[in-house]
């Protein structure tokens, strides 16, 4: 990792696994590699120079404040936006020059919407399913099977408009899991839901990971929520990674009684906002009132 030359939280945090001329990875236990993953918008840098390695069936966060770069990094590597520098290899694909590959053998959560209120939830599954070419003699039984793993089962034929913002994300948790992606990618995952919803899913993901040996990269400002998911973290500031390890490591390097807050507090140059700028705020009482 770029900041891992001078940071001691970083130090060995990135594998040593080798990389062929595509991308192809030698160690099969790392699932996704970034290289100097650099992001321009005009003259502003979002992305500075970031690497991370992340090995398979892992949960892995990324932190940092409001403007760190979280969502533009999880864009580039979802092939959402192109790369302006360095590179990325997802499931063993290079996502720059095999996107569609990468699509494939992904799934995604982003923070908005990405459910139909119009359709019920078993009519939105079905969708996904034939999006993603899941052969159509599979598709009844992968569906109902979706629905049991989140719990669902007994409301699959309501609307989804009639849905609690819980049931929501379960459902699109479902929806990016349908077609058994390699690697989740999950964006503010709980973000406005009551703490029984924010469990809820809590113990959705964990269970993914359990049972389906599913790679996690999530995006979260709830601290609590890193150190209960996350098996290793990555912090952001200013675009560049501040700081990398395990949520224990990073505590127990502050000292005793240190917690996740004192870590983001000390890498994230004191950048703590609350709740960002205009278009933020906008943006996440939208989510609000969406997710009810």
């Amino acid at each position: 990792m770029t900041a891992s030359r001078n940071n001691p939280l970083t130090a060995g945090f990135t594998s040593s696994s080798s990389e062929g001329e595509s991308g192809g990875l030698l160690n099969q236990d790392v699932v996704l590699i970034a290289r100097d993953l650099t992001r321009d918008f005009g003259p502003l840098r979002a992305v500075d120079g970031v690497s991370f390695e992340v090995r398979r069936g892992r949960v892995f966060g990324l932190l940092g404040p409001n403007g760190a770069g979280k969502t533009t990094i999880i864009k580039m590597l979802t092939t959402l936006l192109p790369i302006t520098s360095g590179s990325a290899v997802v499931a063993g694909c290079d996502v720059a020059r095999e996107p569609s590959k990468v699509r494939r053998a992904i799934g995604y959560v982003p923070q908005m919407l990405s459910a139909d209120g119009s359709l019920t939830a078993r009519e939105n599954l079905s969708f996904h399913a034939a999006l993603y070419d899941v052969p159509r003699a599979q598709r009844r039984g992968r569906v109902s099977a979706a629905l049991a793993s989140v719990g669902l089962e007994d409301s699959g034929d309501r609307l989804v408009r009639q849905y609690s913002g819980g049931m929501i994300r379960r459902l699109e948790i479902a929806q990016a899991m349908l077609h058994a992606p390699q690697v989740l990618f999950l964006d503010e995952p709980t973000v406005g839901l009551d703490p029984v919803a924010r469990e809820a899913v809590w113990d959705l993901l964990k269970d993914l990971g359990r049972k389906h040996n599913t790679t996690l990269v999530l995006t979260t400002h709830y601290m609590d929520e890193a150190d209960e998911l996350c098996d290793e973290i990555l912090l952001l500031s200013k675009g560049k990674a501040a700081a990398a390890g395990t949520p224990d490591s990073l505590k127990a390097a502050l000292g005793e009684g240190a917690t996740l807050d004192d870590v983001f507090r000390r890498y994230s140059g004191g950048e703590l906002e609350e709740g960002g700028d205009f278009r933020e705020t906008r943006r996440r009482r939208r989510n609000l009132r969406r997710l009810g």
